[in-house]
C-alpha cells in the first residue's frame, strides 16, 4: 500500500477510502488546533477573572470599615454589581468548558472513523461499525445528547434530531432539573 498515492499523483494503488480518511484526519487537526490555541486565551481570561475576584473582596472588606456615607454605600453596591458580573462571565466559560469537552469528543469520532474507513478488515464489518458506534455514544455524558445520537442512526435528519434534543432539554429546564456533564 502506497500511503503516497494521492488524488494529486494517483497510482494504481490510489482509493477514495484513503482519501476520504485523509480529509477526516485534517478535519480533527484543525479542531484539535483550535483548542490548543483557544485554551491558552481562556486559562489567561480565567486567571484574570479570578484575581479579579480576589481584588473585589478585599475592596469590598476595606469598604466595610469605613465610616458610613453615601459614598461608602455607593461604592460597596458597585462592589457587588461588579461580583456578580464576574460570576456571570465565570458561568459564561462553563458553557466554554461543555463545548471544549463536545470537540474533543468530534475529534476523537473524526480519528476514529479515519481508522476505521482505512481498515479495509473493518470497513466492511457491520460489527466494527456497531462497536464504533456504541463507543461513540459512550462518550456523551448527557441524556439527551444519546437521544439525539439514536434519532439519527435511526434515520432522522439532523434537523429531526436537533428539535428532539431541544425538546427534551426544554422539558428538563422546564422541571427545573439541572443536567451535570
Amino acid at each position: 500500500m502506497n500511503k503516497n498515492s494521492n488524488s494529486f499523483t494517483p497510482d494504481l494503488d490510489w482509493t477514495q477510502i484513503r482519501e476520504t480518511a485523509k480529509l477526516l484526519n485534517v478535519s480533527a487537526g484543525q479542531v484539535e488546533d483550535m483548542l490548543n490555541t483557544a485554551d491558552s486565551s481562556v486559562n489567561t481570561l480565567t486567571d484574570s477573572f479570578t484575581s479579579m475576584v480576589e481584588h473585589m473582596q478585599t475592596i469590598y472588606n476595606h469598604l466595610q470599615n469605613l465610616e458610613e456615607s453615601p459614598s461608602r454605600e455607593e461604592a460597596l453596591k458597585s462592589c457587588r454589581e461588579t461580583s456578580g458580573r464576574i460570576q456571570d462571565s465565570i458561568m459564561a466559560f462553563q458553557f466554554y468548558d461543555r463545548l471544549q469537552q463536545c470537540l474533543h469528543h468530534v475529534t476523537a469520532n473524526l480519528k476514529g472513523l479515519s481508522l476505521l474507513v482505512e481498515s479495509p478488515d473493518r470497513l466492511y464489518s457491520p460489527f466494527e461499525w456497531y462497536t464504533f458506534q456504541m463507543e461513540i455514544r459512550s462518550r456523551y455524558t448527557m441524556e439527551s445528547e444519546k437521544i439525539m445520537f439514536d434519532a439519527i442512526l435511526d434515520g432522522k435528519s439532523i434537523e429531526e434530531a436537533l428539535a428532539i434534543k431541544e425538546a427534551i432539554e426544554a422539558e428538563q429546564t422546564n422541571d427545573d432539573d439541572i443536567e451535570l456533564f
